[in-house]
């Protein structure tokens, strides 16, 4: 059976209609620019941003983080860019939590509430359970007389002038700000928790950071028969074996505790070669680099990167804590393992 595929016919606008969606794309920026300039002048008109803070930063449970529709959407950003940053926290749905997710919420949490009316049927039906338990809650409305305002233990206030939809309906100025405040949260908690690169990498294993401040030089290098190495007495002729056989563009010399003495690679072959043509009578002692770079397994694989790069070499050896060749690095290992 043969398949159709109808051509799709792409509608060019006008002049005037690309005018319009210019000025209607940065009136929107322009709008939600204003908006969060607001915000930052007035958040330190008193001290709710500092007391949320304050309750997150001792929260002995997690910070549960709740709203509905686009609050919702916000909501679950929110909690996510905290727990990324060294704050836990997780989103429940309202409607889910009336039907049984509030068991997930605890004494010892903090439960931030998002509606920027402030009269969210599906939160106000929850929060007097909440408060029962004696769980303290935060809430994010632009309403400060509203209800859900009211019956928390703080309000932020993420009021604006209005939306940047042109029918003034849509949440698009609001959402944007009650992220920014929550982003605000979150960042000031990492400032005071001393949260580092490093705890940022623990919770992001699969990120590009993760991998750089995560991964161990003894996880990437090759080990055992992988790791080509000779003694100081074998002829040239046998170690450029041993380099070809194991295939890392170079060989380590090691002495009888499997010390490395010095390094032989092709680089120094392809310079040999414009200065003899006899290589019948020379060891790789001869024309070994004496005192070669090393590692050690434990070691950060982005240490190994930056020696590498400072002394321009591709290849590495890896000694444990008595100088003993453990293994060996190329730059394509760490290449393959995104480390660079």
């Amino acid at each position: 059976m043969s398949v159709t595929h109808e051509k799709i016919m792409l509608k060019s606008f006008d002049e005037n209609q690309a005018r319009r969606l210019l000025e209607l794309g940065r009136e929107t920026l322009a709008i939600e620019a204003d908006a969060i300039r607001a915000l930052h002048a007035r958040l330190g008109g008193d001290d709710s941003f500092v007391r949320a803070a304050e309750l997150m930063y001792a929260c002995e449970g997690r910070v549960i983080v709740s709203g509905m529709g686009k609050s919702g959407h916000i909501g679950r950003k929110i909690a996510a860019t905290l727990a990324s940053t060294g704050t836990p926290a997780f989103f429940v749905h309202p409607g889910e939590a009336a039907h049984g997710d509030l068991g997930m919420v605890t004494p010892k949490d903090v439960f931030v509430a998002i509606s920027y009316s402030g009269e969210s049927t599906e939160l106000l039906d929850i929060l007097p359970v909440v408060k029962r338990m004696g769980t303290s809650v935060i809430a994010m409305t632009g309403k400060p007389q509203s209800n859900l305002a009211q019956l928390a233990d703080v309000h932020l206030n993420v009021a604006v002038d209005k939306e940047a939809c042109t029918l003034n309906l849509a949440p698009t100025t609001s959402t944007t700000v009650t992220l920014a405040m929550g982003d605000a949260l979150a960042v000031a908690l990492l400032d005071t928790r001393g949260f580092r690169e490093e705890d940022f990498a623990m919770s992001h294993p699969g990120g590009a950071l993760g991998r750089r401040l995560l991964t161990h030089v003894r996880d990437v290098m090759r080990s055992g028969d992988a790791v080509p190495a000779v003694a100081p007495e074998v002829p040239l002729a046998k170690a450029l074996l041993e380099i070809t056989q194991k295939g890392m563009g170079m060989t380590a010399v090691i002495d009888e505790e499997r010390r490395p003495i010095g390094v032989f690679t092709d680089g120094d072959l392809r310079r040999l070669i414009e200065r003899f043509h006899d290589f019948s009578n020379i060891t790789i002692r001869d024309v070994m680099h004496a005192n070669p770079r090393r590692v050690h397994p434990e070691q950060l694989a982005v240490d190994a990167v930056a020696v590498m790069e400072e002394f321009r070499i591709n290849q590495m050896l890896v000694v444990d804590h008595e100088d003993r060749l453990v293994g060996a690095l190329h730059i394509h290992d760490l290449t393959r393992a995104k480390v660079i």
